[in-house]
């Protein structure tokens, strides 16, 4: 197959797959990465060896090839470790394609980052991830380089060494010297912002092996704050512009008869569900039915998930419903977010709506299972006593992350909230709101503490210490 070719072969090309490259042949063997039309990366077999191919497609393939090729020769020229590039070559007409030595068994730094992250905050070991990634950080900025789409995927540990990947997001000041105090300020801004919103406090220490390897400038810690503020900002609303639109994350069909959307990585294994939701809430256990919603634990190929469906009670509700996002819609936008800010809530798989000429009628969430106990049952034991530590800490975190993102659930009853991971999850998000403004904020954070405590009865030890620990904002009482 030429590059011209595999430019029409979409998300998902039949591997292994043989591409003739200027006269030798190139043999993808596993994808990686691909945006269709435009770009492939794969693990390949060339010469008898195994590498790292990535293949320029498209009407923008000159353009993406010579930023790649001088953003991975810039690397390389200025001493930063680097998989070798072994081959390159464009083809006018067809397309570009680099060749890089391919690291067996590397582990890039967000995969090591993910296996520490529901540690306590800044453990020793999500400190040594940080020190890793901003050590090498520190070390691109002083050569006069920086990635203008930095984050830990674009760092490899590999036989002990760190691994700077990426050349195509690579840019450059003055060679040899180190960038300007703004471009650092705005760059580690990027990185922070991927990290949970709760490290800031302790930012500034965790500069240090940043400015072991760049220590040109000083970094004033309220700018970098407000470029990281920016940046997060930023990146929610353009994540939660992909949760309804078709990308690498989600597969999206939505139209005037009908909307769907579903994780990438899920939709194979959840396609008979997708078909026929009410077959499989008919078949599993029901734990609410009639009313408003149907609930259902299902079975799909020896997995358990949870379905809901949201029902259209009569045309009077159909009336007050059709002519705005479904609750399931709401109940998806607002868990991909929660998810996104590091609020625990059970992974969202899919949404569906049904529509008529955009008129839309019954809805369904499809949802990983929680296994774990909800709050009331969990802290039954302890009404004239007090629960496990870790766990009212675990409760500390869950409430100064939503107070921090001004955020509201809006049923905060113990049923809505379980225990699993070492962490609290909330659950029914129908009501869920991030607020524009703190006065909002204030009143609906002042009802949901209200409603969570009413879990408990108000002549408990447990009610209590709970009144007792958990924060109050300035002006949220109901009565104001």
């Amino acid at each position: 197959m030429s590059l011209q070719k595999l430019s029409h072969a979409g998300r998902t090309p039949t591997l292994p797959l043989a591409l003739d490259l200027a006269g030798e042949s190139l043999v993808l063997e596993r994808q990686l990465r691909v945006l269709p039309g435009q770009r492939y990366v794969c693990q390949a077999s060339w010469q008898g060896r195994q590498v790292l191919a990535k293949l320029l497609v498209g009407g923008k393939a000159r353009r993406h090839f010579q930023r790649e090729l001088e953003g991975a020769e810039r690397i390389a020229r200025q001493g930063l470790v680097t998989p070798e590039l072994l081959a390159h070559g464009f083809v006018e007409g067809q397309g570009g394609w680099l060749l890089f030595e391919y690291l067996d068994g590397a582990q890039s730094l967000w995969e090591a980052w993910r296996e520490v992250m529901q540690e306590p905050l800044l453990s020793d070991a999500q400190q040594g991830v940080l020190a890793e990634a901003l050590g090498a950080i520190g070390q691109m900025h002083a050569q006069g380089l920086w990635q203008d789409d930095l984050h830990l995927d674009n760092l490899l540990r590999h036989e002990g060494r760190l691994y700077l990947i990426d050349g195509g997001g690579v840019r450059w000041e003055a060679l040899g010297q180190p960038l300007s105090r703004a471009r650092i300020l705005a760059n580690l801004g990027i990185f922070f912002a991927q990290l949970p919103a709760e490290i800031e406090p302790f930012i500034e220490e965790l500069l240090v092996p940043y400015l072991l390897a760049n220590s040109e400038h000083a970094l004033p810690l309220e700018a970098l704050l407000k470029e990281t503020h920016k940046t997060r900002a930023w990146r929610l609303n353009d994540y939660l512009k992909k949760v309804a639109r078709d990308c690498s994350l989600f597969s999206a069909h939505i139209g005037a008869f009908g909307a769907q959307v579903v994780r990438r990585d899920e939709e194979a294994g959840l396609q008979a569900v997708l078909a026929k939701p009410d077959i499989f809430i008919a078949r599993g256990k029901l734990f609410k039915t009639g009313g408003a919603a149907t609930v259902a634990r299902i079975d799909v190929d020896g997995r358990l998930l949870l379905i809901k469906r949201y029902n259209i009670k009569n045309p009077l509700h159909w009336c007050k419903r059709f002519w705005r996002p479904s609750r399931a819609w709401h109940s998806w936008v607002e868990g991909n977010r929660l998810d996104f800010l590091g609020i625990a809530t059970p992974r969202l798989l899919a949404v569906i709506e049904r529509r008529w000429l955009w008129m839309r009628g019954s809805a369904w969430l499809i949802t990983e299972l929680l296994r774990g106990e909800d709050i009331i049952a969990r802290f039954q034991p302890y009404l004239d006593g007090c629960p496990p530590e870790q766990e009212l800490v675990a409760l500390d975190r869950l409430f100064a992350a939503l107070i921090r993102e001004r955020i509201s659930h809006g049923d905060l009853k113990g049923h809505n909230l379980f225990w699993e991971h070492d962490r609290w999850s909330l659950i029914d998000l129908d009501a869920v709101q991030q607020h524009g403004s703190d006065a909002s904020f204030a009143r609906a954070y002042a009802k949901d503490r209200a409603r969570f405590l009413r879990n408990w009865p108000t002549d408990s030890s447990l009610y209590r210490l709970l009144d007792q620990r958990l924060p109050a904002v300035p002006g949220t009482s109901i009565e104001d």
